[in-house]
């Protein structure tokens, strides 16, 4: 696969490292053989973005369990397809902040969402990581919000043995293994708060986001890498 084009690194906003505060959400499943090109431009957006690579479980009685999938995963993309007035959900579906959905495999689209969602006001967003487990930190919310916290796994792979894609080995980046609201915020206001977490989180990505009802625009996203 391509990678990105210079040019449309250069046309993001600068912010302190390599990504924009922009959640990108690829609701995917190694059942689906329209998902691998999918996955494999998840990681191509992952220097530009914050990237969750989302395992959904309705593949999983077609020959194949997919050992990331949940059904809380499924069941947020569901709310997502209630929001966009879809027919039905899909594989793969990119999520650009909760404002745009497409077809996961279409690039020019992705950057061109990532970069108009990139220009949007945005909470600015701190995050360390504390004996207590995390310290989050959230200046002048543009919208009212629920806050959640996501972790997930930076990386990796499996040797599918069922399904459609029987034979193949999947690698994956940034798989999002749980998801939970960790409080709100008003317009205008702030938030912070220490959040414990698991010991596993210590070899994951953490990642916070502010998010309006719906599930609705996100207006806010920050990350910590291993």
């Amino acid at each position: 696969m391509r990678t990105l084009a210079l040019a449309f690194t250069l046309s993001l906003p600068l912010f302190a490292g390599s990504r924009a505060p922009v959640l990108v959400e690829l609701f995917t499943s190694e059942g689906c053989s329209s998902c691998p090109p999918a996955d494999r431009l998840l990681a191509d957006l992952d220097s530009s973005a914050i990237v969750l690579e989302v395992h959904v479980d309705y593949w999983d009685h077609q020959g194949w369990r997919d050992p990331f999938s949940s059904h809380d995963f499924t069941q947020r993309q569901e709310s997502y397809g209630r929001m966009f007035n879809l027919d039905s959900v899909y594989t793969p579906e990119m999520v650009v902040d909760g404002v745009a959905e497409f077809n996961g495999t279409e690039r020019a689209r992705a950057q061109a969402e990532i970069a108009r969602a990139a220009a949007r006001k945005k909470a600015a967003i701190s995050l360390a990581r504390v004996p207590a487990g995390l310290h989050v930190a959230i200046e002048a919310a543009p919208a009212d919000a629920s806050v959640y916290l996501a972790l997930a796994d930076d990386r990796g792979e499996s040797q599918v043995r069922g399904g459609e894609n029987d034979g193949r080995h999947l690698q994956h980046r940034s798989i999002l293994r749980s998801v939970r609201k960790i409080g709100s915020v008003k317009r205008g206001a702030g938030f912070t708060r220490d959040v414990e977490l698991p010991g596993a989180a210590a070899t994951q990505r953490v990642i916070v986001f502010l998010q309006e009802s719906g599930p609705g625009r996100v207006s806010g996203a920050a990350l910590l890498t291993p």
